[in-house]
């Protein structure tokens, strides 16, 4: 039966959860998921109740150091877990215009990161303009999250690690294993092969290198209900399978934990693993990784401009409590003085060694 249900996802998983109309579509039903029984009922604590207990309520920012911006939600891939619900049937891309806003905020903000997601950020037909215009900000570390296979999609991607190179970007990519079983069944059939390959192409222009300054960072996802290894130590599986099969470097692995939102919601709930994943995250919490949460130190700017605690809570179109709420009247001062939302999906940041888009935090 569970494998009936698996092999049902995976056909589906060829378009998004909201060009299939589904129901988990619609944000505010991921939230009565979220709100429903398990908390409702009293088994389980609300977040907001259990990082009482610890004397993190409400939750505050920090210095921001992290601009993170979705450039759109369009990607050439549909993978099981995506919490963006991201696809090629996706057609939410940021303007030129919007850019021009964040441009704006970048030159005159103290972040001293500038993080490009997506979907895929490069599909946006302004990507490159952006990256050309936003790497004159002086800005120290400059991230864009690539899925790898985007560099082969297309022979217009094809020389995006010599662009990479040139304006000193910082490679995330996703990588779910280093084994070829696991990454597809995660991911789809022959992505690994591609990723590999990109991965390859990457280290010929000198990214991932250990003497390099060109930074190459994995990220890992766990491929089913369960919460990620030691990062560390998955670290040097990946780094001893990686270059003993296919001769490939990299920096450092970032290990993230799943949250319960969008399509691995979908997931948990088809699976019926839902109920146990929620009591394991809870099990799990450690409130030394409520201290560096990534939701303490970043803004989050959907491809529409709105601004967000986090990429996980624009997801779910939880904006910042705050009077600036869009990127076109962004104010430090005032964004600075608010309490960060949270809900019960935020458990996925604070379980064992915690999670962020950097990896563990605790």
């Amino acid at each position: 039966m569970a494998q009936s249900i698996l092999t049902d996802l995976k056909k589906a998983a060829k378009k998004s959860l909201k060009a299939q109309k589904d129901a988990l579509a619609n944000t505010q039903t991921q939230l009565e998921v979220l709100n429903g029984e398990l908390f409702a009922d009293g088994e389980l604590p609300y977040f907001k109740d259990k990082i009482a207990e610890t004397g993190h309520f409400p939750l505050r920012p920090k210095t921001l150091e992290v601009l993170q911006i979705n450039v759109g939600y369009m990607c050439n891939q549909v993978c099981g877990h995506c919490h963006v619900d991201a696809g090629p049937d996706r057609k939410e891309i940021m303007t030129r215009e919007t850019m021009e806003q964040c441009l704006e905020v970048i030159r005159n903000t103290g972040a001293h990161t500038l993080d490009l997601t997506g979907g895929a950020p490069e599909m946006n037909p302004d990507f490159r303009w952006f990256v050309e215009e936003a790497s004159k900000a002086g800005i120290q570390d400059f991230i864009v999250r690539s899925n790898l296979t985007i560099i082969l999609a297309n022979k217009k991607y094809y020389d995006l690690p010599e662009f990479f190179k040139k304006h000193n970007v910082h490679v995330v990519s996703s990588m779910p294993h280093y084994t070829r079983g696991k990454t597809d069944k995660q991911r789809g059939d022959g992505v690994f092969d591609k990723s590999i390959k990109a991965l390859q192409m990457l280290n010929e222009v000198g990214y991932g290198m250990p003497d390099s300054g060109l930074r190459l960072d994995l990220v890992y996802n766990p491929s089913g209900a369960f919460l990620p290894a030691d990062q560390a130590a998955m670290e040097h599986d990946f780094k001893k399978a990686l270059k003993a099969d296919f001769d490939i470097d990299f920096h450092n692995l970032f290990a993230i934990t799943n949250l319960p939102i969008s399509r691995f919601l979908d997931y948990l709930i088809a699976s019926d693993n839902y109920e146990d994943y929620m009591y394991s995250l809870v099990e799990a919490y450690n409130p030394a990784a409520v201290e560096n949460v990534m939701c303490t130190n970043t803004i989050s700017v959907s491809w529409d401009g709105w601004l967000y605690d986090c990429d996980f809570n624009q997801m779910l179109d939880l904006k910042v409590a705050s009077q600036v709420r869009h990127i076109k009247d962004y104010n430090d001062d005032v964004l600075s003085n608010r309490d960060i939302v949270i809900s019960q999906h935020c458990y996925g940041c604070t379980a064992g060694a915690g999670s962020s888009c950097q990896g563990s935090v605790a």
